[in-house]
């Protein structure tokens, strides 16, 4: 079911949902993967300071074995069957000394458009993209050896959608299925005064 939206809405933000049904056989390539990369890589950023890293784990590689543990029960049940599992981290500093300045006031905000592009390059591969945050942020920094002045931030899983016709985990199914919902516009684009809806016509 789609989100009830403008219809000079694109289709790709249309239509995102944030499945946690995964076809567990399907295998991402290279060449996705890449251009998924690429389109993080190419995000804006302050100053052009690309504070962000990824880690990536394919289904069944060493890093896979190692980092799925890490993840939170609730994520476990689904997770693992993501032919991906992209975890996100931004600079927090500028090295890892104890008195390295801070990095960057917007290096978070970098992160996440970057994560936007990667979504939106996913959706137009034909991937779906579930982010997630429920793992062992600190058991993940030591176990990849993340620098002191890096952030372990988020989870992305990418991989393709189970079939309609493939009944896959029910719980995961139903709730896939649930209608989209998100606030109205006048509860979050304000004019001059906060909380004063913008006056769009």
């Amino acid at each position: 079911m789609t989100l009830d939206a403008s219809p000079d809405l694109l289709p790709l933000p249309r239509e995102r949902r944030s499945t946690r049904s995964f076809d567990d056989t399907h295998v991402l390539v290279d060449d996705e993967l890449r251009a998924m990369l690429e389109a993080a890589r190419w995000a804006p950023s302050a100053g052009n300071s690309q504070p962000w890293a990824f880690l990536v784990a394919r289904r069944g590689d060493a890093a896979h074995q190692r980092l799925v543990p890490l993840l939170s029960r609730g994520n476990q049940s689904w997770a693992p069957r993501a032919s991906a599992l992209v975890f996100t981290l931004h600079q927090v500093a500028s090295g890892p000394e104890e008195d390295a300045l801070t990095y960057s006031d917007y290096a978070a905000y970098d992160l996440g458009q970057a994560v936007a592009q990667l979504s939106v390059q996913a959706l137009a591969l034909g991937l779906v993209v579930h982010q997630f945050a429920g793992f062992d942020h600190e058991g993940l920094a030591a176990q990849a050896g993340v620098p002191r002045h890096w952030q372990v931030t988020t989870g992305v899983a990418l991989g393709r959608e189970l079939a309609a016709d493939d009944a896959g985990d029910a719980a995961a199914r139903e709730r896939d299925r649930r209608p989209r919902t998100r606030k109205p516009l006048a509860e979050l684009a304000f004019g001059a005064t906060f909380g004063e809806p913008l006056d769009l016509g």
